[in-house]
């Protein structure tokens, strides 16, 4: 079956993005841990510690909720997701303890919100052809990019005005509303379905479709696992501390403006890194992205000024935020569409163990030094591995 006019999988594709919208509440954590660290007296290594668990749990849960969407479809999965996530949003007001809050912003968010994320880029993907696949890719993970400019704009306002407890309900509770809603939408194209081709364009095949079994012993993988492990720890140490980054190098209080900036280049970069590897090769682009980003790490420690340190910012948030769309896009390129939820939650397992590296190797240094500069240099270095790995990175044989 095919479709003329893809008015279905559009539909599918805003959804999916309306879900990452939600998810990204995530990206806020540094307007909030600012709040655990001055209100709570937490350390900033206790106050990192709920957004990093946050963050393995999400990439380490992708891999089961991808399989499970394969298995049953997003819709299910999306909701189960949703559910937990905001619930336990809204369950961290009653937390008092970092241990407490490890176990609910951390630990069981961190499940509802790998299930959910793990639904939303493969079930949109799926319904258009192959050339298309970093264009749409980016458009989901936008979602979660431009999430951020609001969410922090509204948790900054919502911790000023209610404090940090009933800043948690209210999110919680939007959280939960806001992704049942969502789920109802999403669903994958029905079998045999093929996405139509535009007129005078050629077909381009999918990659054969490789199981995960069959996808880890492959050497692309392998190199794809580690890239973006080192590409990543940079923008998830700069998302955990934004707001305390700022108070250091400027001494501006307004930190949560720096986060809004980041969130909106973020979102860029998605679609922007999306588009682009459609156009150039997957490849090319992540080279592009690798060396931009470790050229700005190694400056970051001179960016002293509020306007300096919003451009590195910005350049930081573009590349970190074309990471989303070249993986996913690359990962269907090499291994196929069949599989690509499990297949793209196995890469993205990478992104999990960056998120513990980049924060708490963060949190650690400025707990030590009073600053990040050690941080960005090893960042940098690893940035610098990541874009030598590039040359040796080639689709698999048998795709």
């Amino acid at each position: 079956m095919s479709s003329n006019r893809n008015v279905s999988g559009w539909i599918v594709t805003a959804a999916a993005t309306g879900v990452n919208l939600i998810l990204g509440l995530l990206y806020s954590w540094s307007v909030i841990k600012a709040s655990l660290v001055s209100d709570w007296g937490w350390t900033n290594t206790q106050a990192s510690l709920p957004y990093t668990v946050c963050v393995a749990m999400l990439a380490f849960m992708t891999i089961f909720g991808g399989r499970l969407q394969d298995k049953f479809g997003p819709r299910i999965i999306v909701l189960i997701g949703g559910l937990l996530f905001g619930a336990c949003i809204l369950a961290s007001a009653f937390t008092k303890t970092p241990f407490t809050m490890l176990l609910t912003f951390g630990l069981i968010s961190g499940i509802g919100m790998g299930f959910a994320y793990a639904s939303t880029t493969p079930a949109a993907m799926k319904w258009f052809e192959a050339r298309k696949k970093g264009l749409i890719a980016g458009i989901v993970v936008a979602g979660i990019g431009i999430s951020s400019v609001y969410m922090s704009f509204l948790t900054n306002f919502l911790l000023k005005r209610y404090g940090t407890e009933n800043t948690f309900l209210i999110l919680g509770a939007i959280a939960i509303v806001a992704l049942t809603a969502f789920s109802m939408i999403i669903r994958n194209p029905p079998a045999g379905y093929v996405p139509a081709q535009k007129v005078g364009k050629v077909a381009v095949a999918h990659a054969t479709d490789l199981t995960w079994v069959e996808m880890i012993k492959t050497r692309p993988f392998i190199l794809l696992w580690l890239t973006y492990l080192l590409s990543a720890t940079a923008g998830l140490m700069l998302i955990g501390h934004i707001v305390s980054i700022v108070k250091v190098q400027t001494g501006s209080t307004n930190g949560f403006v720096m986060v809004m900036i980041f969130a909106a280049f973020n979102t860029g970069g998605r679609i922007a890194g999306g588009f682009l590897s459609d156009k150039l090769g997957r490849t090319n682009a992540l080279l592009v992205v690798f060396l931009i980003q470790a050229v700005n790490m190694f400056l970051f420690s001179l960016l002293t000024t509020i306007p300096l340190l919003a451009i590195g910012i910005a350049t930081a948030g573009l590349a970190y935020g074309a990471l989303f769309a070249l993986f996913p896009a690359t990962t269907a390129d090499f291994f196929g569409i069949k599989n690509l939820g499990v297949n793209y939650g196995v890469v993205f397992s990478s992104w999990g163990i960056a998120g513990i590296i980049g924060p708490l190797l963060a949190g650690r240094v400025a707990d030590l030094t009073g600053n990040y500069h050690v941080s960005y240099i090893v960042a940098g270095i690893m940035l610098l591995f990541a874009a030598l790995l590039v040359k040796w990175i080639r689709a698999p044989k048998t795709a």
